[in-house]
């Protein structure tokens, strides 16, 4: 493991969230919003409508921000979400999860709190100083985001179907 589990999530949640926007769009309904929320064991408020919905599409651009930022830059996003968000860190424990970090209430907006975890999350990778674990997708025609957390750094596509069209025209460009 590079980091905590709590921020591992996070970091996967947020480059999710950011890929969701590629075309094909994967949220655009509540229902998508509930599958995240499960997939990604946020708790808290979750208001079910379609403006909390707007309001986690809208704060795509900022997470992708934090996620692909060189270093110094990310300690600037990370301390200007923080700060807007009067973010007061605290022990948590709930559901299966041992003690872990959370930085706003349960009951804010569930897109202000994707927000903050994931600007805790990069405060980590920017301490460990792991910032090569993000990246944009291989893929000629895409542009989603990369979170490699493995442990030989081999991660080069944001899905699986990105690495295998990218398999598969290898494969057809060797057999040619």
């Amino acid at each position: 493991m590079v980091f905590a589990h709590d921020v591992e999530v996070a970091l996967q949640a947020a480059a999710f969230l950011v890929n969701s926007a590629e075309e094909p769009e994967t949220l655009d309904s509540v229902a998508q919003l509930d599958a995240f929320m499960a997939a990604y064991a946020y708790t808290g408020r979750h208001d079910r409508t379609q403006a909390e919905l707007l309001a986690v599409q809208t704060v795509r651009p900022r997470l992708r921000s934090l996620l692909l930022a060189e270093r110094d830059d990310a300690v600037e996003l990370v301390n200007e979400v923080l700060a807007e968000h009067r973010a007061v860190p605290r022990l948590v424990r709930h559901d299966d999860w041992d003690w872990h970090l959370h930085a706003v209430q349960e009951d804010w907006p569930l897109a202000d709190r994707i927000l903050v975890e994931t600007a805790m999350a990069v405060v980590d990778v920017v301490r460990q100083d792991e910032s090569s674990r993000f990246g944009v997708c291989q893929d000629d025609t895409c542009e989603g985001v990369v979170v490699d957390l493995s442990r030989n750094r081999s991660r080069r596509y944001c899905s699986t179907a990105c690495g295998n069209r990218n398999a598969v025209a290898a494969y057809r460009a060797r057999q040619s």
